[in-house]
């Protein structure tokens, strides 16, 4: 799977567990600040990732990756 492949799909994860317009979703695009996702529905968002991509996303990994373009950079690195 590609980076690209990569990032279109966790576009969208994002968007069907925190309700955010695919539109709006950027690799630039932080989580908390430009997304306005909170710590609970991040923590949501790594479980459904770790199922829907085989990987697994450490507690602190989740805590750092704090764009999506870091998230799908990370998930990219483990396939």
């Amino acid at each position: 799977m590609t980076n690209e492949e990569v990032f279109r799909n966790l576009a969208i994860v994002i968007s069907d567990v925190a309700s955010v317009d695919l539109e709006d979703i950027a690799p630039e695009k932080s989580f908390m600040e430009d997304l306005d996702i909170d710590s609970l529905e991040l923590v949501e968002l790594g479980v459904t990732v770790e199922e829907k991509f085989s990987v697994k996303i450490p507690d602190d990994a989740l805590g750092s990756l704090k764009t999506v373009g870091a998230m799908a950079d990370f998930i990219a690195g483990q396939l």
